[in-house]
């Protein structure tokens, strides 16, 4: 049950011949949240992404009805694994890093100004008093080399809010300047 748990969750999602009659009849008596699901399916969004549309509900237990019904089916697997290899490699701590100087070329002013741009970002993605700890570790740093390895954690914080993923590409070019 767990691997096929991680695969609705991780692997892209279609709707069935009998999904589409569903949506189009009403015939086996969805419950909201399962017909909204059923209706947000596009071949092309994985189970997690389907989640955020019904916060607060199981998602696991929705997709496994639509499936026990017959709505959707999983995306054929090589398909989705290309996806997530192409996804992969353009893995938000990979990168850049090695692109930058030497991070003993950084002054002290460099670092300040990284760290800000990389407090200022999360407040301004997240709010104030969100992803704290993140904060925190932002804060704690004192040296280029010890940003780096925060930037890790900073850049995966982005990739997961819509906006921040957006704007990743633009943001990292800034904090690349002075990182």
């Amino acid at each position: 049950m767990a691997a096929e748990s991680t695969q609705l969750l991780n692997l892209s999602l279609t709707k069935t011949p009998q999904g589409l009659k569903e949506i189009q009849t009403r015939s086996l008596g969805l419950g909201v949240l399962a017909r909204r699901v059923l209706i947000l399916v596009d071949g092309h969004r994985t189970g997690k992404e389907l989640g955020a549309f019904v916060a607060g509900s199981d998602i696991l237990s929705l997709l496994d009805e639509l499936l026990r019904l017959e709505c959707i089916a999983l995306v054929s697997a090589p398909a989705a694994s290309a996806v997530a290899s192409q996804a992969q490699t353009a893995s938000p701590s990979q990168v850049g890093l090695g692109e930058l100087p030497s991070a003993h070329t950084r002054t002290a002013k460099d670092v300040e100004m990284a760290r800000n741009f990389m407090t200022n970002t999360v407040n301004t993605i997240f709010g104030h008093h969100n992803r704290i700890s993140l904060i925190e570790a932002i804060h704690a740093c004192q040296t280029a080399d010890e940003l780096r390895h925060v930037y890790v954690s900073w850049a995966q914080a982005m990739e997961s809010n819509a906006i921040g993923k957006k704007r990743l590409p633009e943001l990292r070019e800034k904090l690349f300047a002075v990182l």
